[in-house]
Formats: structure tokens, sequence, C-alpha cells
């Protein structure tokens, strides 16, 4: 988001980039994986069964693919396996709602077309009935172009947890000159623009899951996602964004529809009530813990309003909604778990200085709400609740106070729950000077841990005696040459319902088995300079969006032809570096009709039928 202008009062950081970076920065093509380039991934674990995902990249109308899921890497016990077609309809993404499984099991998974597998992935279930302990990484904010996605690789290579909580801006709706306080030129995304239509976003989409540390950290793990604001518009709501005006980039609603639909097709989330408008759910854990995943930004959420005055202070204003807002409810009652853990997207504490709150796109815009759902909790004598939370861009650790008692800084009386907020993955703050934590926590005693300049993930341990947060940080995003470590600690135990100081990191889990193989680099590049990997919308009104990948610097050339064999149309584009890349061939002036498109780089020709209504 474009969070925290106020906070320049408070505090700053800066992103400085390398001038050299290891190559290829950009997202990478490997024909090793062909026709599945852009990989696997899994999702929304039950406790029999677990969403499998893949994209296939294919010419063809309709495909079909199949699906394997075994107990080990060779596929020698199978345990469920079947078919599945996809098409232009849903990008020639492929969901599977893998059942039959048995609870708390790793499994590999892959998928296969004429004969040819994509790589491996593994996916575990979640548990049931007695569970001693569970460990997530939560993340949030990866803006492609602020930099390596460093905190995925650390991730994936650490084999120390059972999922990955992804609490928002999976990716970035902006183009190359907007909002990032730290571009790195090396990595622009595509397309070169802001992304504003179904096509936008499926290409999108399609540039960050291309990317290999994200590639590889949905192989080795299930994730468990909601969407933020930037997965349609910055500071979005139900009915627009600030980053969204009608008479420039068209009608909210459709837009609207357009990111939620792209999301349902690209992330490895279970479609709910065959619908795209909602994401709140519950995913159990048996006795130990129920992820109670929320949507504080599309479904219900009202419009911003500052921070201050009769609007913000009104008791019917919402963010979530009423009808979430009583499931919500229904659901913290309804828990027998030990701990109640909340994916949230925004920061849910209080975060004001001298009486004055900084950000009206947080719970802060709406405590009236807020202060409802402290109170359910305190009045029906909950304990144990842990919120997540993204978006902000720095780490929290805080306690969450009754707004009916007197809050105890030094001892946490009078705190209703906690909450741990993980930094981002890349996304810059807009932080221009640092600020020692300790002056936060005088200055807001319910803080009690913040770090405003790092980026990384939370480790987020949870055990029937408490719940701990490990704040790891990458030492750089500028390359892909980076050490992690832990910089704080922070524990609820159980019943106290506010944070402490734990005694020291968490130790490393040895019970997850092998991971997925991988497969690194570019390696036995074909002969072909190019792959085309999507070509949409077609039937097309005005024009025909084309992603593809280049192995190397060459002209792309892209001609229409009518059915007769006249050229109507050219369009070149000279590249000078390898990489994904979008372009658009114009219809706007051509006849109703059927034309013959054809995509040249270097020895290759891709030619497509495409219709013009």
């Amino acid at each position: 988001m474009k969070k925290s202008l106020l906070l320049l009062l408070l505090f700053s950081t800066s992103i400085l980039f390398a001038e050299d970076h290891n190559s290829p920065s950009r997202s990478q093509v490997n024909p090793a994986l062909a026709p599945f380039y852009h990989g696997v991934a899994s999702g929304d674990p039950l406790t029999d069964r677990v969403i499998l995902w893949t994209r296939i990249t294919s010419d063809n109308a309709v495909e079909t693919v199949g699906w394997q899921i075994a107990t080990d890497t060779t596929f020698s016990t199978i345990v469920n396996l079947g078919t599945t077609t996809t098409d232009s309809t849903k990008d020639f993404t492929v969901k599977v709602d893998a059942t039959g499984l048995q609870q708390n099991t790793w499994y590999y998974y892959r998928f296969s077309n004429n004969g040819t597998y994509s790589i491996i992935g593994r996916t575990k279930t979640s548990p049931s009935g007695n569970v001693s302990d569970l460990r997530f990484a939560v993340v949030a904010c990866s803006n492609y172009q602020d930099g390596f996605f460093n905190a995925y690789n650390d991730i994936a290579g650490k084999n120390d947890v059972d999922a990955v909580i992804h609490l928002g801006d999976y990716y970035y709706e902006y183009g190359p000159d907007d909002f990032t306080p730290g571009v790195d030129s090396s990595r622009l995304q595509e397309p070169f623009h802001e992304v504003l239509n179904l096509a936008d976003y499926r290409q999108r989409h399609s540039f960050y899951k291309l990317d290999p540390d994200l590639r590889s950290v949905h192989q080795q793990y299930p994730f468990i996602t909601v969407w933020d604001d930037h997965e349609s518009a910055n500071d979005s709501w139900n009915g627009g964004a600030q980053n969204h005006t009608d008479s420039v980039e068209g009608n909210w609603v459709d837009r609207k529809e357009d990111s939620r639909k792209a999301y349902f097709e690209w992330m490895p989330i279970r479609d709910t009530h065959n619908s795209y408008d909602t994401i709140h759910r519950v995913i159990p854990m048996g006795n130990l813990a129920d992820l109670i995943m929320l949507d504080s930004r599309l479904e219900g959420r009202q419009i911003q309003a500052g921070t201050t005055g009769a609007t913000v202070t009104d008791t019917n204003r919402t963010m979530l909604g009423l009808p979430q807002l009583e499931w919500y409810k229904q659901q913290l009652s309804a828990s027998t778990a030990k701990w109640k853990l909340i994916g949230n997207q925004v920061m849910f504490a209080p975060l004001k200085v001298f009486g004055v709150a900084l950000n009206q796109d947080q719970w802060d815009g709406y405590p009236a709400e807020r202060d409802k759902i402290i109170r359910y909790i305190t009045a029906n004598h909950i304990d144990n609740v842990a919120i997540l939370t993204g978006d902000i861009h720095t780490s929290w650790a805080n306690d969450i106070p009754n707004p009916d008692a007197t809050y105890n800084g030094s001892t946490g009386a009078g705190s209703a729950m906690v909450e741990f907020v993980c930094t981002s993955v890349t996304s810059g703050s807009f932080i221009t000077f640092p600020v020692p934590a300790n002056i936060i926590t005088a200055l807001i005693s319910h803080i009690k841990y913040a770090e405003l300049s790092k980026r990384g993930y939370l480790l987020f341990d949870v055990t029937d005696q408490k719940v701990q947060g490990d704040w790891l940080y990458m030492s750089t995003i500028a390359s892909r040459a980076y050490t992690s470590s832990v910089a704080a600690s922070w524990c609820d135990l159980d019943g106290a319902n506010h944070l402490s100081q734990c005694s020291g990191p968490l130790s490393p889990r040895g019970t997850n088995p092998v991971l997925a193989p991988v497969v690194t680099g570019i390696k036995n590049v074909a002969n072909d300079d190019m792959v085309m990997i999507s070509c949409y919308p077609n039937p097309a009104e005005n024009e025909v969006r084309i992603q593809y990948y280049i192995y190397k610097p060459t002209d792309v050339n892209i001609q229409m032809t009518d059915m007769s064999g006249k050229v109507i149309y050219t369009h070149n584009t000279k590249h000078s570096d390898y990489g994904l890349f979008n372009d658009e061939a114009d219809m706007s002036s051509l006849a109703r009709g059927v034309y013959l498109m054809s995509v040249t780089a270097g020895g290759k020709v891709y030619s497509k039928r495409v219709v013009k209504n």
C-alpha cells in the first residue's frame, strides 16, 4: 500500500541497490519445465484434501492435464490421480482438489500432458485430533521491482515449516514509475504499465510465478493466502480504490471482478460457492489451532475517511462488512482449539503518536468495529487469540489493549490478545530516517517490538504452551547473495493474552521429509529463440495482448494478415535484453473477422488465428 505517508512523521528507511546483479534478474522461462513453465503450487490444506495447481502453456483450444499425488518422490505409491481439462477461459490454469488423503501427512504431486511431466511438488495435509506443534512462515508484500525474493528462497531451503501463510500484496498492480521508493531497474515487471483488466492481471500473475524463488517456495509448501489491496489497486475498498479513477482507469466493478477472477485462477486457493467474491475461511489444525482467514479489503470495507471525526467513529462503520463480522464472531466462539490464529491484512493494534492515528487504511480508520471485536472476545472470555498481519512493510509485536480496561505496559494487564506483524518480502517503506525501536515502544506502551528498515519474514511456531514469532531478516535484496538472521523473538504464553520476550529463537525442526527435487538454472536451451506464454483475449475487440519469453536479445516482429494473405498490421520491438516481455497487437481499426497473427523472434515464428469481434 501507499501506506504510512503519515509514518514519515515518525520513522524511515531506504533501500539501496547495488549496481550489479546476479543474472538473470528478470523472471525466467526454463525450457526444461515445458509445458509447465510456471511450476506447481498447492494450498488450502484440509485433513483429507489439498488444492493442487499448475499452468500449462499451450496453443491448443483445450488441453487435457493429468495429475498424481503420492507418498514418495518416485511415485511408486500413488494415492490418488485423475485428469482434468483447461482452456483460455481459465487462462490454461489447472486446479484440482485432491481428496482421499491422510491427515498431517506430506505428499508429492505432479502433472502431465502428452507424456511430459511437470516438476514434482511437495505438500502437506492439516492435522486432526491431538496436535503437539505447528510452524508457519508468514509473508506479505512482495514487490518484484524492489529487489530479489530472497525471503522466499530462504523459506524454500529451510525445510522447517508446515505451510506458508501469505497475507496479501502477492504482487503489485503498479507500472514501473509508480509508488515504489527503491525501484531496481533490472527487475521492471511486465506488463510495462499499470494493470487494469483481466488480461493485465493474468499477465502480472504469470510474470511473478516465473520468478525462480517464488516458484521454488510454491513447489515445497502449501500456501494459505488472502489478497490485500495490490492484487486489485492501492488502498482498495468495496466500492473503489485510491489508485483508481473511473474516468481514467475504467469501471471499478469490472476491474475488481477481473482482479478477483485472475486471483482465483492463478492462486492455489479453494473456490467457494462457485464465486470469486469470498476468501474468508477457516483452516482447522486439530485441537491446537484454528487459522481464521479474513478479508479486510474487498468484501465489506467502506471507503477510508481519515482517522478522526464523526464518520470515522460511527459505530456502523465497517471494514469487514456485517455478514463477515458475524461469521468471524461465530468462528471465535465455536472454536475449541487452544489457539485462534487470525490471518489479517492490515495492522490491528492502535498506532497513534500523541493521540493521533497515523494511517486511515489500517484498523485505526475503523475503530468502532475494532472495539466491537475486542469487546466480543473479552465478554466471551476467549483466550489465546493471535493476529497475524502484513501490509505495512515493517515489523511489529503488539499487545491489543481492551478499550474498557486500563492497559499496563509493564505487566500486559488489560491486553485482550496479541498481534505479530511481519515485514515485507521486498516492498520498501516510505520512512527516510531511522528511529530506534525503544523510542517507539516508549511512546506507545502496547508496542513491544518495532523494526522499520529490514526485509524478510516471520517464522511462527505454535505449541500447547505458547505461540512464538521470530523475525528473520535478509542481509540484502539487491542480489541473490544473501544471509538470513533472527533479530527478535516474542511469545504469548497460554492464557496470558499479552506478549513477553522469548528466551531465545526457535530451534530447527527435523520432522519434514526430503524436499521435492529442484530443477535449477536454464539448461538445454532449445533451438527456439522464443516461447509464447499467452495470447489473450481471443476473440478480441481492440487489442490482443501477447506475453512471450526470448532467450537472447533480438527483434520481435508482430504481423497481422487477413485470410487472403494481405498484410494489414505490423509492429516491431527491439529488445536489448533477454527475459519475459509483453506486447500488443492493435485490432481497433480492423473489420470483424478472422485474421492470422504471426510473431517472429530470431528463428522462431509463432502463428495463431485471432478473431476480431
